[in-house]
Parts: structure tokens; sequence; C-alpha cells
């Protein structure tokens, strides 16, 4: 029996459950559904783990009213999502998060703040798709968010972390039937750690991920299924950071990431973690083994920007997607070509790049613009970007930026001179100054990548494109054991 709030989910399979309620996800709405089936029968049990955080935000009240939780237990559940009882768990466990605190006002957040040192990231507590956080540059940004962005108080505090600069960010789907624990998925986002993990795209398995940190991801899975006493799936984001593994969050629940990874290891992975939480064993279930596969799948998110004019489509902590899709291929680069085109965005095979990144990322673009360079495209950037280029080589036009006076790169954007933008920004005043560079991207169809780790993907995925000719193939010709 299924109760869900959304008819749109359940639109295409209404043949999936035995009966389907189209009510809202309260506490009183389900009790009343739950009342009226247990008096046609026996109830084995509830499943809140496939519905993202509201179901979670249930499971408490359901197990007041008597109604027994399959898989994990609330209080497991309210221990992983509680800031203070998990950073404890942490501390014990002998794990590492970045630095954080919470502020219930506005003089508890500058202290915490200058505590942990800026950049931070700011978010209220227990919000839904990243929803008004924000990476935090200094006391006046700081002062403004909590003038503008949120109420803080005594019941709504603000979560403040370190932000991680430029730190890849990894998901763990597993699953624990509390003897064993098996890693179905250990994905590597492709943008840095501060885009939020429903926009940014990722690669199974992870594409630059020594073993070491793979297996080190591993080991802290395992002890943190153990240690929460997980009974079905949970999610796990991490950071990695000069070599160190940091915890970021743990959540006690399927993921948005479990139909990808099914998909791409070719194993029902939520039908075997709901046999989990009935009570089976995992070593009595079909085996899930991500090392089996010997391609690379990657996904990207699909963004609604092109319905909405004159918004920017830079990338941050707050979730912006709404779909995502698969390539699949032997190789990384092809499977991001792919994942590019499905997604809608056109990746060129020649034409003119511009390129405007922050300092910080100069030289990790470095590789890209040579490749592009290379492949004959004509490389166009403003002052800074201009300068590093030249000084490594590379023959570059110069361009104005908006503020310069025209003809400037808005101008070469609309009049249809660019065919692909590299352009990374941080801090306020540079996100307001380039944001007419992404819109007027988004307004001729021009693609357009918003941090350095996707523009040098992108180079390597247009490389490939130029390299070979795509081929279709079945999902299920991939899978090990099919001999297509």
């Amino acid at each position: 029996i299924m109760v869900n709030c959304n008819p749109e989910t359940v639109s295409t399979d209404y043949d999936t459950s035995d009966r389907l309620y189209f009510e809202p996800l309260t506490a009183e709405d389900v009790l009343e559904i739950l009342s009226v089936e247990m008096s046609a029968g026996t109830l084995a049990g509830v499943i809140v783990q496939f519905g993202g955080q509201t179901p979670l935000k249930l499971a408490q009240a359901l197990e007041d009213a008597g109604v027994p939780i399959l898989g994990t237990s609330p209080d497991a559940i309210d221990l992983a999502e509680d800031r203070e009882r998990f950073a404890a768990l942490i501390d014990k466990l002998k794990l590492k998060q970045p630095a954080n605190g919470i502020a219930r006002s506005r003089e508890e957040a500058i202290a915490v703040a200058n505590r942990i040192g800026y950049p931070v990231l700011m978010r209220p507590s227990y919000v839904l798709g990243g929803r008004a956080m924000e990476i935090v540059d200094g006391q006046a940004q700081l002062e403004e968010y909590i003038a503008t962005a949120v109420q803080v108080s005594g019941d709504s505090p603000v979560l403040i972390d370190q932000y991680l600069r430029d730190a890849v960010e990894v998901d763990v789907d597993a699953l624990c039937d509390g003897d064993d624990v098996v890693v179905a998925g250990v994905l590597q986002h492709i943008e840095e750690a501060g885009v939020h993990s429903g926009d940014s795209a990722c690669s199974l398995p992870p594409y630059s991920l020594s073993a070491d940190i793979i297996a080190e991801i591993e080991r802290q899975a395992d002890v943190l299924a153990r240690a929460l006493s997980v009974r079905g799936l949970m999610n796990i984001q991490f950071a990695v950071k000069d070599g160190v593994v940091y915890l970021i969050e743990v959540n006690p629940r399927a993921s948005r990431t479990v139909p990808f990874v099914a998909k791409a290891i070719g194993t029902p992975i939520a039908k075997i973690a709901s046999r989990v939480m009935a009570g089976e064993k995992l070593k009595d279930l079909p085996t899930i083994d991500r090392n089996a596969i010997d391609h690379i799948a990657v996904k990207e998110a699909v963004f609604p920007f092109a319905r909405f004019p004159g918004v920017d489509p830079v990338l941050s902590p707050e979730m912006k997607s709404t779909g995502e899709v698969m390539g699949i291929d032997r190789d990384f680069a092809t499977a991001f070509a792919k994942a590019q085109l499905g997604a809608g965005t056109v990746l060129p095979t020649g034409g003119t790049v511009f390129v405007s990144v922050k300092d910080s990322d100069k030289p990790v673009i470095l590789p890209a613009v040579q490749k592009m360079a290379a492949m004959g495209f004509t490389i166009i950037a403003t002052g800074g970007t201009a300068s590093y280029l030249e000084g490594q080589g590379i023959a570059v036009e110069r361009v104005n930026k908006v503020a310069e006076g025209r003809p400037h790169i808005v101008d070469r954007i609309t009049d249809g001179d660019v065919q692909l933008i590299f352009n990374t920004t941080e801090g306020w005043q540079s996100l307001k100054d380039s944001k007419a560079i992404r819109t007027s991207a988004l307004r001729a169809k021009i693609a357009s990548f918003t941090t350095a780790a996707a523009s040098v993907a992108a180079a390597d995925a247009i490389e490939a494109l130029r390299s070979r000719a795509l081929e279709v193939r079945s999902l299920q010709s991939y899978y090990p054991g099919s001999h297509a």
C-alpha cells in the first residue's frame, strides 16, 4: 500500500502498488489511513525510508501511535538528523567532520563563524534541497544572510560549517541488515563540494580517486551503518580534501542516487533493501557487486533554467535541478559526453571558447584550455584569466568585461561568436558582475560550465567526441554476464 502526496510520481506506474492513497503526508492523515487499513487486517509495518526527508519526520509520530516501523528505528534516524547527538557519535567513532557550530542568535553566529574561520557554509536546521544555504565569505555577508535569508531563534537555529574549498565530494549508498554491510555504490561528484549533491554530475565508479581513499570511504561507511543500527538503505556524503576524508552528512534512508546506482550496476537495490527491512538477511539475497562492472556511468542533472528567463544558472548549495539523465560507456570522457547530450547540452566540436575563472581555478582549468587550443578552438578571455593563459604560452584574444565598456563579452555571446563557456566565480561581487554572461549564454543556448572540474571534464568529452562516433547500445548489454 502506498501513500503519496504527489500524483505525478506514480502517474506512469499506477499498478506499482495494490492500493494507492493520494493524501497529504501529515501525521494526522497517515494515521487515519493506517487505522482504516488496520481495521481490515494486520499491519506488518510501515516503511519510511523511500520518500526522502518528509516520511522520516513522520517516523516518531507513527511510532508513538504504536505503528511498527520497518527498517531503521526512529531513534537511529534522529541520531543521524540531530546535529549535536550526531557530532558526539562522530567523535566516539574517531571520524573527521568539517569544523561546525550551531547558532541561535546573530551574536552567536558571528562568534561561531570567527571560531571556524571564513568561508563558512550557512543553512537553517532541517532543510530540504539545501534551501537557504549559502557560502559566506565574511562578516558583512553573514549579517546580510541573517537579516534577509533566515529567522534565527532558539527554535530555529542556523547551522554553520567550515567550507572545504575545492574538495571532492563523494556519495555512498550502502545497505545493512544488522550483521553485514554492503556498499552498493561509491559516486564521485564532478563539481566540487559546495554544489548541492542533487545538482552535481557524478560518476560511478569514481573516475579520479585513489584505491586507498575509496577503501577508507568504504571502511567509514561500514562503521557508520553499524553505529546507527541501520536496517535497509543509508546514504552518506563525504568530502575528500588533501587526501583526508571528511564526513559531511548521513541520511538513514534511500537517497536520490539509488535508482541511478541500481541502473549503473544492474541490481535492484531498492527491492533488496525492502526485503532486508522486512527481516531477511543480505547473505540470502542476490549479491550486490559494484566492482563487477567494467563501464563508467555518469549522472548529469537537468535544469529548468531555459523556462525562467533572467535566472542565474550558477550552481550553489541550493538545489535547482528538476531531473537527471545518465550516460554510460567504457571510459569516463565518452560517458560524460553522452550525459551532457542527454541533459540537452550540445558540446561543440569547434569554434570559440570563452574562459573567465577565479584565481584558485586558473591552474585547474589550464589543461582543459591547452586541450581546446590543441584541437583548434579559438580562446578568448577577460583580463586576469587572459594574462595567466598568455603566461602559460597559450594564444588568447582579450575581450572586455561588461563593466569595461563595449564591445564586451555579452555582445560577443549575443552575436553568436562564442560556442563554449568556462566561467567560475567566487564571492558576492564577482557573482553579480558575471551574471550577465551566464544569462546571455542560456538565452543563446551555448554550452556553459560554472565549475572548473566540469570544464575539464567537458574538454575531455569534446576530445572523445572528435575521435569517435557515439554508438547506441542497450543498457542491459553493459551488465556483467551479458554477451552483447
